[in-house]
């Protein structure tokens, strides 16, 4: 039920709740609601209603006279809505989603509380003209704020209009390990043999299948997908119809986009390299193409099988995807949707036992002092997502040259010293207007670096010569 609403919303609503058992009510009334508006701290409709006369104590003194001991049946248990509740939220959702589909924030539950009560409930109509000196101010300024938020559309200033160019423009220059490239070999093997001149979805997957001493072929295999009942449904194909979707290049566009789309997820995972896992995860994640269809014909559960290849890389416990994490549950925190670097920031400095992380230390950065200045910054979103959540351009750029110097270093994850580092190539990212907002410049950071590697490299040394 509120699923879509923000975490504001969401305490406005426990606040209610909360009231009508201290007022010894079994259910929630529009006046709970109202009061829950008043109680939620941090809250611009709160202001607006005490700006325009209406105070906590004696509404809430007014409340509990109202429904004091009004139902001898309460109980401490799940208290619900009444009649008139559930219309104020529902009119709260169909006013979030009457222009764009936005997440139901306190001003939709306020103005749904006003137009309710000037429909059907004169009750509530009642307490505005009680409490508040003007109501259709009060209503046009709701109507302003919501007008406003949803132009907004909670733009991040990372956001680019166009994609950023990358090196990465061919899929070969991406696959150059030798795993990925025999994946490739077989996958293009095939082709002369089925008469097709564009490599898809379907030859990949099958060249994947083909190594039966792989982790991922065996658990593929375990989830029902395996070389024979693939290629008997592949058999069955006689039209490539689900391959084209744009023009036609080298490879398939599905194919193009699935494996794109494995070069994406190897980065998030903090691998330096792209895995045969991460291109099955490519292909659940693209959701089109010969292969993903094959795999619904075998009743196989995407999030199933994304769960079952994903659980072993977290057993590794990989820094970059700790990090990545934490970046992400520092977005939610703030209300905000998108993944800035301010928020990978956030998130070397939360996972706290990296290079990235001590480095910071050492120059007197914390996760507090940073996490205050981001909200400087950045502001304070207002639609909090339980949806999908994603990177800005700013992020996917230091994701990207990350990438690149664990591979330069011939590594095969990549360590938060290389996200720090690829956050000091990136002086118009918001992470860098923090960190210089907090003193620290990037020769510092490079520096501390460099000093850290030392170390460590000194310290593997003795523990050889030790042995």
């Amino acid at each position: 039920m509120f699923e879509r609403f923000t975490e504001k919303a969401i305490n406005i609503i426990a606040t209610a709740q909360k009231e009508a058992a201290d007022s010894q009510t079994y259910k929630i009334y529009p006046e709970h609601i109202l009061l829950g508006i008043l109680e939620t701290k941090n809250n611009i409709c709160s202001r607006l209603l005490t700006y325009g006369g209406m105070k906590p104590e004696t509404f809430r003194e007014y409340v509990y006279s109202k429904y004091k001991n009004v139902s001898h049946e309460f109980k401490h248990t799940n208290i619900a809505f009444s009649i008139e509740s559930q219309k104020i939220i529902k009119l709260a959702s169909e006013l979030a989603t009457k222009r764009t589909k936005s997440y139901i924030r306190p001003e939709h539950i306020l103005l749904a509380l006003i137009m309710i009560g000037e429909k059907a409930v004169p009750s509530i109509a009642e307490d505005f003209k009680e409490y508040i000196a003007d109501i259709k101010k009060l209503k046009q300024t709701l109507l302003t704020l919501i007008a406003k938020n949803d132009k907004r559309n909670m733009l991040h200033p990372e956001l680019e209009r166009k994609e950023p160019k990358s090196e990465y423009s061919t899929i070969q220059s991406i696959f150059k390990e030798e795993e990925a490239q025999s994946i490739l070999e077989r996958a293009v093997a095939k082709l002369t043999a089925s008469h097709y001149e564009i490599l898809g979805t379907e030859q990949i997957v099958q060249s994947i299948l083909e190594d039966s001493n792989s982790d991922i072929t065996k658990l593929l295999n375990e989830s029902g997908i395996n070389l024979d009942n693939y290629c008997s449904k592949l058999q069955e194909i006689s039209s490539r119809q689900a391959e084209f979707e744009e023009k036609q290049i080298i490879f398939t566009p599905n194919a193009f986009k699935t494996m794109l789309l494995a070069f994406e997820t190897a980065k998030e995972l903090g691998s330096a390299s792209v895995k045969p896992e991460h291109i099955i995860l490519g292909v659940l994640k693209a959701k089109s193409g010969i292969a993903y269809n094959i795999f619904k014909e075998l009743n196989i559960v995407d999030d199933d099988l994304a769960h079952k290849i994903i659980k072993p890389i977290e057993k590794q416990m990989p820094e970059t995807l700790t990090i990545l994490r934490l970046a992400k549950r520092e977005a939610q925190s703030m209300n905000r949707n998108i993944v800035g670097s301010e928020f990978i920031l956030l998130g070397i400095l939360g996972e706290g036992a990296g290079i990235g992380a001590r480095v910071l230390s050492q120059l007197g950065v914390t996760t507090k002092d940073a996490r205050i200045e981001v909200e400087r910054v950045l502001g304070y979103g207002n639609s909090y997502t339980f949806g999908e959540i994603v990177f800005s351009d700013r992020a996917k750029k230091i994701l990207e040259i990350a990438w690149e110097k664990a591979k330069k270093h011939k590594n095969s994850k990549i360590e938060s010293e290389n996200l720090l580092w690829a956050i000091t190539q990136t002086p118009d990212s918001v992470a860098m207007q923090v960190l210089a907002n907090l003193g620290v410049d990037v020769l510092e950071i490079n520096q501390g670096i460099l000093k850290e590697l030392e170390a460590l490299k000194n310290s593997e040394g003795a523990e050889k010569s030790e042995n």
